[in-house]
């Protein structure tokens, strides 16, 4: 059946990458349009993980859990439909607002506000999505139907986007889990990709956050 250790990876990655965003939209003076492209052109990429991310538990997880799971996906299953359906709104917002702050650097307040009100959502998603969802994937999702939802983020992707997605993904992952989640690409991706990755995204945090270790929003639970 499913190992979902992977899904505590991916959460840490949007939890740490969207709890930043608001600071580092206030943190551009205004009128610094420069600085603002660097934190826009960050900002959508991570709005694009989270999009996929999303995308595909709506294709491939919620409905074998409403077929499989009885009473115990029907208690939660609509709740997490229902919360992918605001944190998309809350996304729709910030996508709105960031091309017109990328290229002026104007109404950062907004802006932040808006990330703010993602997070919230997203935090609050994302821990009942480990408490309750988490447990009835293993249960009645099998291993490969799981393997599925990363293969939907990968092929949704550009692959120029690839390497600093795969390294902010790992930043905080269990090493443990990054081999399994490799286990199964051609020998020189399992071996090249880890490297890769890291050293992706090292360079851009410190473009994006100042430093290539930014702090870490890890969930405990595991």
């Amino acid at each position: 059946m499913a190992d979902v250790r992977d899904m505590y990876m991916a959460h840490a990655n949007l939890r740490r990458e969207i709890s930043l965003l608001p600071k580092l939209v206030e943190g551009v003076a205004p009128g610094d349009t420069r600085r603002a492209e660097v934190v826009g052109a960050h900002a959508e990429l991570v709005c694009g993980v989270l999009h996929q991310h999303h995308e595909g538990e709506d294709l491939l997880l919620w409905p074998r859990l409403a077929e499989r799971g009885g009473a115990e996906a029907e208690a939660v299953v609509p709740v997490m439909e229902a919360q992918h359906h605001a944190i998309e709104g809350a996304n729709a917002e910030v996508s709105r607002l960031l091309p017109g702050w990328r290229a002026t650097a104007q109404g950062g307040v907004e802006l932040a506000a808006a990330f703010e009100r993602l997070r919230a959502a997203l935090i609050e998603h994302m821990a009942m999505e480990e408490s309750e969802i988490l447990p009835l994937a293993e249960k009645y999702v099998t291993a490969a139907e799981w393997k599925q939802m990363g293969e939907h983020g990968m092929r949704a992707t550009p692959k120029k986007h690839l390497p600093v997605i795969v390294g902010m993904t790992m930043y905080e992952g269990d090493p443990e889990v990054i081999k399994g989640v490799l286990a199964e690409a051609p020998l020189p991706v399992r071996l090249l990709m880890p490297i890769i990755g890291r050293r992706a995204y090292a360079a851009h945090a410190k473009r994006v956050h100042g430093t290539a270790t930014p702090q870490r929003f890890s969930t405990a639970a595991r």
